[in-house]
């Protein structure tokens, strides 16, 4: 179809349009959407962004949930491994020692070891939750 096919009513309209778009659009379009069907098209679209978001943000906590309880698992392997390493080296010091100050006295030997190295490091704990109290503690 040809424009000069068009009805003269019509054929107006598209050179009314033609001329808007040469100058620059100084007229506004009329032909538009009104403000109301504009602030309802911008609230659905906030809509469903929200609801885009709500979606993304629950599938990440999930994928985060999941991963973090593999974590959870393997970190416990990896401390029980740890401490059955910190068991082995305690027999082993035992067997070790035993020719040397007896079985009795080799046990008795690891035992006073591993009990001061604990107080040793209660006591560094100890000073470090005093240093947290006295962050929290009032100024007086």
């Amino acid at each position: 179809m040809r424009d000069d096919d068009l009805p003269d009513s019509r054929q107006d309209n598209v050179e009314d349009e033609l001329d808007v778009a040469i100058r620059g659009g100084d007229e506004p379009d009329v032909s538009g959407s009104s403000l109301t069907e504009d602030i309802v098209a911008l609230i659905d679209d906030g809509k469903t962004y929200a609801e885009a978001e709500y979606a993304f943000q629950k599938s990440r906590a999930a994928f985060a949930a999941e991963r973090g309880k593999s974590a959870a698992v393997l970190v416990f392997f990896a401390f029980s491994f740890v401490h059955l390493a910190l068991v082995a080296l305690v027999v082993g010091m035992v067997i070790a020692l035993a020719p040397s100050l007896t079985a009795w006295g080799a046990t008795a030997l690891v035992v006073v070891v591993l009990l001061i190295a604990a107080a040793i490091l209660l006591m560094m704990m100890r000073k470090h939750t005093r240093a947290i109290g006295d962050a929290f503690a009032d100024d007086r």
